[in-house]
């Protein structure tokens, strides 16, 4: 991903959600030393889908805790936590959802760091 594309979409992340969480500037990405610690909820056509599977495929290749549930709404949920530059990267991609999901909304809520090392799927519920 070229560097301006790159600001285009923390730009778009900060526009899309600022009330909803505080995301670091593109100047503090560089200090990988700060964790975020986020709970998600994805709303969309986001099951049956690969979406969980995407996730932690994503998750697992950014270094990023944590794990992954479908829920009996429709929706799926994760828990995130990692280097900020990292977690934020993966809110982009589950704002994009991989190919045949549509994501509607990605509500954030500031959470406690993962208790497990790696990314995991959870049981639904």
């Amino acid at each position: 991903m070229k560097s301006g594309a790159r600001k285009d979409h923390l730009h778009d992340v900060r526009e899309r959600w600022p009330a909803l969480v505080e995301l670091p500037n593109t100047k503090a990405m560089s200090d990988e030393r700060d964790q975020t610690h986020l709970r998600l909820r994805i709303e969309g056509f986001v099951q049956a889908v690969g979406y969980r599977n995407y996730v932690i495929s994503e998750a697992t290749r950014l270094g990023v805790d944590g794990w992954v549930r479908n829920r009996t709404d429709g929706t799926v949920e994760a828990l995130v936590s990692g280097p900020n530059g990292a977690v934020e990267t993966l809110i982009g991609l589950c704002m994009k959802g991989p190919p045949g999901a549509r994501v509607a909304n990605v509500e954030m809520h500031k959470a406690e760091p993962a208790t497990e090392k790696g990314f995991h799927r959870r049981s639904a519920i």
